[in-house]
């Protein structure tokens, strides 16, 4: 298909020479002097990047139509309050940002309604899917997987206008998604012989196996970012654990929900799923307060997890899953490969726009090799491609429409402070509408809001040290508790790092980028970073709980076990062992 005309971008960026820090002001004027410098800084504007009409990827401009209810099984239309949803990408017959569907706003009382039949679904553990064999739910899982095949083109042009991500990562986000649900599906088929007692096992004269079991009613609430994977990764192991689930759609990236309904009407029992749209502060709290809720899965904001956690009236019984923000630094030590350092780096802080939990959120380079390594870094940010979705940009616009004026503000205050948009020659840092071309701050302090504040977004602070003291110091000083990566030759330096980390972080990264994958790997977290492991296996943990049968070891009881283990739903076995 022919290009979009991009209108009003800058020129392709060049190399530059790393431009000379500000001075830092007098002490006793340094509160006037940062609010007048912070006030004075703004980002360069062009015009937004637009399509129209006559546009060949205009056409594929969605159109979803979420006037409707999804919960206990029944799609039926809303006749109340609905919210326009608008994509970052500037309708150019317009000239606002394009409207590509709408979505139901429920209130309290529409939301109550939802984890109600939830509640009646699950009735206590007795209901249709709780009691079903997991060969049962295995079998509806496969087809629902199946029954949303047909439905991969719309929920991928759906996640390219909504949230601009790129044609092959929004195509990438449903199929992993689907080889996530597989390999799930492939370790519980598996899990008698992986499971601890998952055969029959005499210990001290007691024979048991263990099963795991649903947990009950969960509520998951995922963000924009990667709105079908991440909220799948918690639901399609939850869902095959026997659990029911309410689901808030995110109030960006909920489109591709929407256009799974007609596939999880087809595959499950009523109930089972049920939506939620509109504002989560009028939906999420009601639900909470109704105690009905057994399980929580969050992936987010701490604050808004702690919010939810609170409104419970019994939250010692609330399971807790979540996975929350992350700063995570990445440490560039004096013999460091510079080249690879630089691409990893890149690559970790500024793919998807750096709108990743798993970003590459602070750099912290040593003084020695410092310049040269933000040198290397600009001229790699600038060969980037910005643009929009479809026409291979690596840079595309920001769906969330204050997020341009959060980073300007953090960029001001780091300037304020002494830092320089190093790549500003090269259009760093200019604002197209909702593209926000990559700046890189150079040097940020700790002082700095960039140094501590998760910019999730296309900004990259870098920052010197001396002694490998002050990357402790930053370390120690920070909420984050997800990730870090050390870019060295040298094991020497390497090993006291991932001492001081391995009791801070949940990965540590040896010359490479921060990341989730491979999904069979645990991702998890300290600090406010996570509560809980993501991975093929962890989530099956995560979303359940362990049942053990187990009766005093003699023949009779045995032949007892035996006979249970052929009747009851809950042990008939999938590959067991005697």
């Amino acid at each position: 298909p022919c290009a979009p005309k991009l209108q009003g971008l800058p020129p392709p960026p060049r190399p530059v020479a790393l431009p000379a820090p500000l001075p830092a002001p007098p002490p006793q004027s340094r509160a006037s002097e940062l609010a007048a410098m912070a006030t004075a800084y703004a980002c360069p504007t062009a015009a937004p990047a637009s399509v129209g009409p006559s546009d060949e990827a205009y056409k594929t401009k969605p159109d979803v139509d979420g006037a409707f209810t999804f919960i206990g099984g029944e799609r039926v239309p809303w006749a109340g309050d609905v919210t326009e949803v608008t994509s970052p990408i500037v309708d150019a017959s317009t000239g606002k940002r394009a409207v590509i569907g709408r979505v139901a706003a429920l209130q309290e009382p529409d939301a109550v309604r939802a984890v109600e039949a939830a509640a009646k679904a699950w009735d206590r553990g007795q209901g249709a899917w709780p009691q079903m064999s997991l060969a049962g739910r295995i079998a509806a899982m496969r087809r629902f997987i199946e029954c949303l095949k047909p439905a991969r083109e719309r929920i991928v042009s759906a996640l390219m206008w909504e949230i601009c991500k790129n044609s092959a990562d929004a195509a990438t986000e449903f199929d992993r998604t689907m080889k996530f649900a597989e390999a799930v599906i492939d370790a519980l088929e598996g899990s008698d012989a992986t499971e601890p007692f998952g055969s029959w096992v005499t210990v001290s004269g007691i024979r048991g196996r263990v099963r795991r079991g649903p947990v009950g009613v969960t509520m998951m609430l995922a963000p924009f970012n990667y709105p079908l994977n991440e909220m799948y990764a918690m639901m399609m192991p939850a869902m095959l654990m026997g659990n029911v689930i309410v689901l808030k759609l995110p109030a960006i990236g909920g489109l591709a929900h929407l256009l799974t309904v007609d596939a999880l009407k087809e595959a499950l029992p009523p109930g089972v799923i049920n939506f939620v749209t509109g504002a989560g502060r009028k939906t999420m709290g009601p639900i909470m307060k109704t105690g009905l809720v057994d399980c929580l899965g969050f992936i987010g904001g701490a604050k808004a997890t702690d919010a939810l956690i609170a409104q419970h009236p019994q939250p010692h019984r609330l399971k807790v899953f979540s996975q929350l923000e992350g700063k995570n630094i990445a440490v560039v030590l004096p013999d460091a490969d510079l080249e690879v350092a630089v691409k990893q780096i890149v690559l970790g802080s500024l793919t998807y726009n750096g709108q990743r939990c798993t970003a590459c959120k602070l750099v912290m380079a040593h003084e020695s090799i410092a310049d040269e390594f933000a040198k290397k870094f600009v001229e790699q940010v600038g060969a980037l491609k910005t643009g929009l979705p479809w026409d291979g940009a690596a840079i595309t616009p920001l769906p969330e429409p204050a997020k341009p004026d959060y980073l300007e503000g953090l960029l001001a205050d780091a300037v304020a402070q002494g830092a320089a948009v190093a790549n500003a020659a090269a259009g760093g840092g200019v604002r197209s509408g909702g593209l926000f071309a990559p700046a890189v701050a150079y040097p940020v302090t700790p002082e700095m809001r960039l140094f501590s504040e998760e910019q999730f977004g296309p900004v990259v602070p870098i920052a010197k040290f001396a002694e490998v003291a002050e990357v402790d110091a930053a370390v120690r000083a920070s909420w984050n508790g997800q990730q870090a990566a050390i870019f060295t030759r040298d094991p020497a330096q390497a090993a006291p790092l991932v001492d001081m980390l391995a009791s801070v972080v949940g990965r540590i990264n040896l010359n490479a980028q921060c990341g989730r994958g491979p999904d069979a790997f645990p991702f998890s977290g300290r600090r406010s970073s996570a509560m809980g492991t993501m991975s093929v296996t962890e989530a099956i943990r995560a979303f359940s709980v362990e049942c053990i049968v187990a009766f005093p070891d003699t023949e009779a009881n045995r032949e007892l076990a035996l006979g249970v283990e052929q009747e009851a739903r809950f042990l008939q076995p999938l590959r067991a062992r005697y």
